[in-house]
């Protein structure tokens, strides 16, 4: 009933049709990234830091960084978060696309790799960041 791949490429020179789906899923995020979040939140919590999780900046658009430092208006992505690029070919792009208009609307975006979450050097870089804003509306 079916024709062997070989034979069927050799009289059509086509190419078998494929089984599976075009369309892939979307990303899932890795293990270290969800106990990274999970560790800056409960960080963030304890401080008593204002912030947003799985802040969206633009409503029109699907894009998500994963902290919002209100104070600062700082914006947090964490290495290996499945919202970091995108997907399929334009990852590069709309991640461009996406930090770029985030600076234009006057966000700072900060990258941190899990690790340094674990250590609390993050934590502590955002107290810093606070207090050093503090003092500068002290001296004004």
């Amino acid at each position: 009933m079916f024709m062997d791949i070989q034979k069927y490429k050799a009289l059509t020179n086509k190419k078998p049709i494929k089984t599976k789906p075009r369309t892939r899923p979307l990303p899932k995020a890795t293990e270290k990234y969800l106990e990274a979040e999970e560790t800056l939140f409960q960080e963030l919590e304890e401080s008593l830091i204002g912030h947003r999780r799985k802040f969206q900046f633009e409503s029109t658009r699907n894009w998500r960084f994963d902290f919002y430092i209100v104070k600062l208006n700082l914006l947090i992505e964490i290495a290996g978060s499945p919202w970091c690029v995108g997907r399929g070919g334009n990852k590069v792009a709309n991640a461009f696309s996406k930090y770029d208009l985030a600076e234009d609307m006057g966000y700072k975006i900060e990258h941190f790799h899990p690790d340094s979450i674990f250590s609390s050097h993050v934590i502590n870089w955002i107290k810093s960041q606070l207090e050093k804003l503090e003092d500068e509306t002290k001296d004004i």
